[in-house]
């Protein structure tokens, strides 16, 4: 487990062995794991950001989108 990114309001937690990430929405306490082809998917969307356009707030833009509606809120027990 690594973590690839990390900003105020997300963070991207690598799991390479199971080719998957987990997403974690900071500011709404929630989170989305992905594998496969969708976990490639999200890699392949967040490397076609052209340089010149590449931040923090592009790249939360994105998250924002790709969590949207699939996310689930972290519940601790």
């Amino acid at each position: 487990m690594d973590i690839v990114y990390n900003s105020e309001n997300y963070a991207i937690v690598a799991y390479p062995t199971r080719q998957a990430f987990e997403l974690v929405d900071k500011q709404s306490s929630r989170s989305l794991f992905v594998q496969g082809s969708v976990a490639m998917g999200l890699r392949s969307a967040i490397d076609n950001i052209p340089d010149a356009e590449r931040s923090q707030e592009s790249i939360d833009a994105l998250l924002d989108d790709f969590c949207a509606g699939a996310a689930r809120p972290i519940v601790i027990h």
